[in-house]
């Protein structure tokens, strides 16, 4: 069976590892986690990021520093995972649901200003598969409101939107490097903090509450409880393994961006005839070959192409479910507007198996048999 995704290891991921146990330093903040905090700075020319557990809690981390009170409001997308919902439901907010975009299956730009009320506070934006939200559009939009904006970058790590790296735009962004991702922790993810009046706050949240970071800098003489905070350090361990990855980044990338392409080449007659549809890499977008899915005409050829695959030995998947549909959607926010493509959208998508090492055989294979499939 060729999978639909296989974990990303460059093959120096245990050396670091066992300099990491060798260096008797595995809990959070130690060198890996530090080296892996800076590079994403430097290659991203982002202002401060910390590592964290997952993409899950970068995500609460954004949220929390954001000040939301019970009743307030966040403006996001029904076709996301649950982390970007479930992080507004912890610090209080209720969610409200608009519509995407069918080109993207990013959040709809057009939609937002519709669903502001005084309640209000964030936006929260996906940028789905690694391709950018229409950022100026809402980065204006929540200006004029006086709102903030949260990037969910889990599956952009390398995207670009006119030439900024995705989640250097808005206040905050949140990076994944869970197993399914580009890099890899295992699992882990980063915040990217966009205005360094949040520096010491995050610091803190993510320090069990305490100014533990502004003591081991020298900067307090004895670190104490001071705020509200939680623990969202990852391992050395984890980071250790993911500084391997980093430092072979564009290697990464280059192996995925060939796969996407030569997919991309291989179905283009499908899409010549009307028989699938696939991405839509706006022009001022630089994407990083998170995934590669089609569009089939509907519901019950998505489900026929993916029984056709699994039988000729490969793993192909849909995706989300959208939340407003869900038993916690429903009972934490509302849809706001008609779900004219949320649904539609996400009946019809497919994904490829893509992932680093995904090897020229195997990526044929998979060409030849969606080509037989709609031969038939």
């Amino acid at each position: 069976m060729i999978p639909f995704n296989v974990p990303p290891c460059v093959g120096d991921e245990i050396e670091y590892v066992k300099q990491a146990i060798d260096s008797h330093k595995i809990c959070g903040d130690g060198s890996f986690t530090k080296q892996c905090n800076a590079w994403l700075e430097k290659r991203f020319d982002a202002q401060k990021v910390l590592l964290t557990t997952s993409g899950t809690t970068a995500l609460d981390m954004a949220m929390l520093l954001c000040g939301l009170q019970p009743g307030d409001e966040v403006i996001l997308p029904s076709y996301t995972f649950s982390s970007t919902a479930t992080s507004a439901v912890l610090a209080g907010a209720r969610l409200v649901f608009v519509d995407v975009r069918p080109d993207t299956m990013n959040i709809d730009e057009t939609k937002i200003e519709a669903a502001i009320t005084d309640k209000t506070k964030v936006i929260m934006v996906v940028h789905y598969a690694g391709v950018a939200c229409e950022m100026d559009t809402i980065m204006d939009i929540a200006r004029r409101h006086n709102l903030m904006v949260v990037e969910d970058a889990a599956q952009g790590v390398m995207s670009t939107y006119k030439g900024k790296a995705l989640g250097t735009i808005g206040d905050f962004g949140c990076y994944s490097f869970h197993e399914t991702k580009n890099y890899s922790m295992g699992e882990g993810g980063a915040l990217v903090i966009n205005n360094p009046d949040y520096n010491e706050r995050a610091e803190i949240l993510r320090e069990k509450g305490t100014n533990r970071a502004k003591f081991f800098r020298g900067q307090v003489d004895k670190y104490t409880w001071v705020d509200f905070g939680d623990s969202y350090l990852p391992s050395e361990l984890n980071a250790a393994y993911l500084w391997a990855q980093l430092l072979h980044a564009d290697d990464i990338n280059n192996d995925r961006m060939a796969s996407w392409n030569a997919y991309r080449t291989a179905f283009a007659p499908l899409v010549e005839v009307g028989k699938v549809e696939v991405q839509t890499i706006p022009a001022d977008c630089v994407h990083n070959a998170h995934m590669f899915y089609l569009k089939c005409k509907d519901l019950e050829e998505r489900t026929a192409l993916i029984q056709y695959l699994k039988d000729h030995g490969i793993l192909a998947v849909f995706h989300y479910i959208p939340l407003h549909s869900a038993p916690a959607g429903r009972k934490f926010g509302r849809f706001d507007g008609e779900d004219r493509y949320t649904t539609r959208e996400s009946e019809r998508l497919v994904r490829l198996p893509l992932y680093y090492g995904l090897t020229e055989a195997d990526r044929n294979q998979v060409i030849e048999q969606v080509l037989a499939f709609y031969a038939q």
